[in-house]
């Protein structure tokens, strides 16, 4: 059996020390700290720790009981628990070990609360000793940030682009306006909470000899006007579609007063109805309109009333354009048609 016997030594020069423990505190026999590890001078940059009382620059949460220096040398070696006192946010586990005659030595750690501190500190990986599993987690903590933000920033795109495709589907490319999908889909809202709303069907008289006098560019230049001036007659709360062709609806929520839908009906026809120029050309259309209500019917319901407004359009085409024609009452109790000539369209040449 051998008789060999270790015996201690003690002989680190400061820097040796503080490459091997970056965060290690000595105090001497009195508790007055006389060297600190180059990542504890780092923290404390504006506090010199040198020649300062331990238990004033730390409070020991734990062990309990450790409250003069006599306590911190005769409790160093369980494990501590620490908070700055200049920096209540700033917390430490450590351990520490008596030395003979000298005080004690004492190796400090984040702990869990690492991240906040190299965040808050600025803190990189040589100021910690290479062994420590900080630095480990700290390239996991860094991968996983890059990882969810890259999945953060491509569930945005991949976000935004769903809006994006949505709302193409909603829209009709050529006016901007919503489409004949997101018609259906906002009267069938209204038709759910059985809410009142007017409806206005319309279209374009003589769009046909504009489009084969002048062409298809000016037809298109007539339509995104008619699109304007539905747009700029009616409330932002009120729905605007092209349904097709030359087709257009234009739902008003709530319930409206048949003079105020009529003076809505001749705006619309007085604006569409003044000549239009395109290429050196005046372009001359009207707009004939039907329309109908909710409180028109016993009991509303969106077959009949898209059904009754069609109904209510054609008769302003037959009774001359340029008219509105109200559909009221139940179909199976009135079945009526109100046409108002509400500007009569002059005589056009082409």
């Amino acid at each position: 059996m051998s008789n060999f016997q270790p015996k201690p030594f003690f002989s680190f020069e400061p820097a040796s020390l503080a490459r091997l423990m970056p965060m290690y505190i000595a105090v001497d026999g009195q508790g007055l700290i006389t060297a600190v590890g180059t990542t504890m001078a780092k923290i404390f940059q504006s506090d010199t720790l040198i020649g300062k009382e331990f238990l004033h620059v730390f409070d020991v949460r734990r062990p309990a009981g450790i409250v003069t220096s006599e306590s911190l040398l005769r409790q160093v070696s369980e494990r501590l628990k620490l908070t700055a006192r200049s920096q209540p946010g700033l917390s430490f586990r450590g351990l520490g070990m008596p030395i003979v005659g000298q005080g004690a030595l004492i190796n400090l750690s984040f702990g869990i609360g690492v991240i906040d501190a190299v965040r808050e500190h600025h803190l990189t990986e040589a100021d910690f000793a290479q062994t420590d599993l900080a630095v480990e987690l700290l390239y996991l903590v860094e991968a996983k940030t890059a990882v969810l933000d890259a999945l953060r920033n491509l569930n945005l795109r991949l976000d935004g682009a769903k809006k994006v495709a949505e709302s193409q589907a909603l829209t009709d490319p050529l006016t901007g306006l919503r489409n004949r999908r997101a018609l259906d889909q906002i009267l069938q809202k209204f038709e759910q909470r059985k809410a009142d709303f007017s409806l206005m069907h319309l279209d374009l008289d003589y769009f046909k000899q504009v489009n084969d006098t002048f062409g298809h560019a000016a037809g298109d230049h007539i339509l995104k006007t008619f699109a304007n001036v539905l747009t700029r007659v009616t409330r932002s709360s009120d729905f605007v579609a092209r349904v097709g062709g030359d087709e257009f609806v234009v739902v008003l929520p709530q319930k409206r007063e048949m003079a105020l839908l009529e003076k809505i009906a001749e705006r619309i026809i007085s604006e569409i109805s003044m000549p239009i120029e395109y290429d050196g050309n005046l372009c001359r259309v009207s707009s004939s309109i039907g329309i109908t209500c909710t409180q028109f019917y016993q009991v509303p319901n969106l077959s009949d009333m898209m059904v009754d407004v069609d109904d209510a359009l054609y008769a302003s085409k037959k009774a001359g354009r340029a008219r509105a024609s109200f559909a009221v009452g139940d179909r199976a109790v009135l079945g009526s048609i109100i046409t108002r000539s509400v500007r009569k369209r002059p005589n056009l040449t082409f």
